[in-house]
């Protein structure tokens, strides 16, 4: 599908990769429906989008964590032109942590934003959008985390797994009804989210921390590319969309030799150990 023309909704839209696709989006000549849980962002980020060219159809502040602001959402976004033709959820936060460190509120964060935030948007707009029976996509971002087991993730890779098996269950579903699915597994991208992130149990002030960051930044790629790959891989209806080379060989490795892949990911869990030791170790 070529998003010109076409109403696309994305998530998240405010910074990072949302922001990213969306100024991508705007410039192929999309009809932006923008949303994101903080609404001076948004409206920022929408007006500069504007003043650039693009078409900004409907923007309206939302948690996606929340069914009932979704539900608002996507009353406003049907009453102002009619179901949208592609679901971009971008939206997601991010923490890490080993077991013992991690607290339940990073378990239900993760969980209820980027796993639960996708799933309410799904609700809300993939029924109208197969009642249209006009086709369309659904993107939803998940993460090199949904498919390898990066060491301290497993909070952030329960949600992002989740993700995963429900785009795996809906590019099958969908699929009579004209609508492609992409699952996007970005590795490291240069976003706002990296100067946030909660590790759960390490000084984040200190100087191994930053070493990690600038490690981190150095190898990362930028949110403009990773929305590139989002776009071609709507273009050519891909469903597995890869942002990085290295993420992409650690899966086929996976795959084809998992001997090679768990000593990678053993090399990994201890590398981290001793980068970031965490409190009182």
């Amino acid at each position: 599908m070529d998003v010109a023309h076409k109403r696309v909704l994305i998530t998240g839209a405010a910074s990072g990769i949302g922001r990213a696709v969306a100024t991508a989006a705007g410039q192929a000549g999309a009809q932006l429906v923008l949303t994101d849980r903080n609404a001076e962002l948004l409206a920022q980020a929408a007006a500069e989008l504007t003043a650039a060219g693009a078409h900004v159809a409907v923007t309206h502040a939302a948690d996606v964590s929340d069914l009932t602001q979704v539900r608002t959402l996507a009353d406003a976004v049907h009453a102002q032109g009619g179901n949208v033709d592609v679901v971009m959820n971008v939206a997601g936060i991010a923490a890490w942590g080993t077991v013992d460190r991690l607290e339940h509120r990073h378990w239900q964060a993760m969980v209820d934003v980027n796993l639960m935030g996708p799933i309410h948007v799904i609700e809300c707009f993939l029924p109208p959008m197969i009642a249209a029976g006009r086709g369309g996509h659904l993107v939803n971002v998940s993460s090199a985390a949904g498919l390898i087991g990066l060491p301290w993730h497993a909070a952030y890779s329960a949600s992002k797994f989740g993700l995963r098996g429900v785009s795996e269950v809906l590019r099958f579903d969908l699929r009579q009804h004209r609508i492609g699915v992409s699952l996007v597994c970005p590795g490291g991208v240069a976003t706002p989210l990296t100067d946030t992130i909660e590790i759960a149990g390490v000084d984040q002030t200190g100087r191994r921390f930053a070493r990690m960051q600038a490690h981190f930044r150095k190898r990362a790629v930028t949110p403009e590319q990773v929305a590139a790959a989002i776009l071609r891989g709507v273009r050519h209806n891909r469903y597995l969309v890869y942002t990085s080379r290295d993420i992409q060989a650690i899966h086929l490795l996976q795959r084809v030799f998992p001997p090679g892949y768990v000593l990678i990911m053993r090399g990994m869990n201890l590398a981290m150990r001793r980068t970031l030791p965490v409190a009182g170790s």
